[in-house]
């Protein structure tokens, strides 16, 4: 019988994290959730993050120490857990670590096979990579915050999302565990310079393709998929909730007009069918589909059958079909979604409530092992687990 792994694919792989926060914690938290055994570096004093650690989600999975990097003996701290280690990740603005003594350079001289994971907004070089920023500006500069929000209002903010965590921590991520294979088929350690611009700017790619193609506006909530299209986008209910549409194609548009009440050139079980702005019925809206000087009044109209119920009775409307409609839930309601909950998409540890581990494995399942990691709390397990004695003599709890 094949023994199952209850660790993660990545059991037995070592990290060092130098604390930081956003995409560099999150991309180690990742590599935690897989299996990876992840020394977290803190420093001395405040937190990084100013919420309680206890509720650091992103330090799941995760082990600490203090080191304070400052000091005489900081640098041979984390060297020698580098010496033991796979894989490194920093945040730091180009050039700090190499002042700190744990460069690249400084760490490959310890371990050649390190893989070295470096998170940055602008990236390693460039007239912008000593400056600082936050994700909103580097999603700004790459044109993909101008896509996102209506036309006549600023660009909405879609949190720090599309930054931090897609065009950053995964990219970081993809780019640690390339490196790795490198290493594991014989090659040597690299540096990985991850900068949030570069991989935002790549998760655009396909779009770049249609630009080019003149299958995309380069205008905000003018396409298919910025809002721009009437059955792609969202629309209010009755009770000021929100549903998604997102029937691209005919089969699924055909079953959403259908459900929605106006198929059967009526305005729904209530209304009276009469001529659009177009001249064509209004009930008539299959026509409108790949017809855009209709979209407009096809989505004065869809809003407007919205907005005779509630997202509720409207959600029972569409259960189980293939129209593609969702309601628009919030953070507290998506854990109690029946889909979500059936799947475990959330889970409860240590008192919170918090996505799962993702993607799914099946012969090494993934699991939150345990919670966010208390600065210095480690240290002795560390010190004997990575065989490192001398970590013994670094900074204790700081709080």
């Amino acid at each position: 019988m094949t023994k199952v792994s209850t660790q993660g694919p990545l059991t037995g792989v070592r990290v060092v994290e130098l604390a930081g926060i956003g995409p560099g914690p999150f991309a180690a938290m990742l590599l935690a959730d897989l299996g990876a055994d992840v020394v977290r570096v803190d420093r001395p004093g405040t937190p990084v993050l100013a919420i309680d650690a206890a509720y650091d989600v992103t330090n799941r999975n995760k082990r600490s120490v203090v080191v304070d990097l400052k000091a005489p003996d900081g640098a041979d701290h984390v060297l020698d857990l580098v010496e033991r280690a796979d894989v490194l990740l920093e945040g730091y603005r180009p050039g700090v670590a190499e002042r700190l003594g744990v460069g690249p350079g400084d760490c490959h001289v310890r371990n050649p096979r390190l893989v070295y994971g470096r998170m940055t907004g602008w990236g390693q070089q460039g007239p912008l990579a000593d400056r600082a920023g936050h994700d909103i500006a580097y999603i700004a500069r790459t044109g993909t915050l101008g896509m996102v929000g209506s036309p006549d209002r600023p660009p909405a903010v879609p949190a720090n999302l599309l930054g931090d965590y897609a065009g950053g921590s995964l990219y970081l991520v993809v780019g640690v565990l390339a490196a790795l294979h490198h290493v594991r088929a014989g090659g040597t350690g690299q540096v990985v310079d991850a900068a949030i611009v570069d991989g935002t700017a790549h998760l655009s790619a396909m779009i770049h393709g249609m630009l080019a193609a003149g299958g995309w506006q380069d205008r905000r909530g003018a396409n298919l998929l910025d809002g721009g299209c009437p059955y792609y986008g969202t629309y209010g209910t009755a009770d000021g909730g929100y549903m998604t549409v997102g029937a691209l194609e005919p089969q699924f548009y055909a079953e959403f007009l259908r459900l929605l009440g106006t198929e059967d050139g009526t305005d729904g079980p209530s209304g009276a069918d009469g001529p659009d702005r177009s001249g064509a019925r209004e009930g008539d809206w299959s026509g409108a589909h790949g017809d855009v000087t209709r979209w407009p009044a096809l989505r004065e109209h869809v809003a407007a059958r919205f907005k005779t119920r509630t997202r509720d009775e409207w959600t029972a409307v569409f259960d189980g079909s293939d129209a593609c409609v969702a309601p628009v839930l919030s953070l507290r309601e998506a854990p109690h979604d029946p889909h979500l909950a059936a799947r475990g998409t959330f889970t409860h540890h240590g008192g919170i409530t918090q996505p799962a581990p993702a993607p799914r494995f099946s012969a090494t399942p993934t699991t939150v092992r345990t919670g966010p990691a208390r600065p210095g709390a480690d240290t002795d397990d560390v010190a004997r687990d990575w065989d490192v004695p001398r970590l013994l003599s670094a900074p204790r709890n700081p709080q």
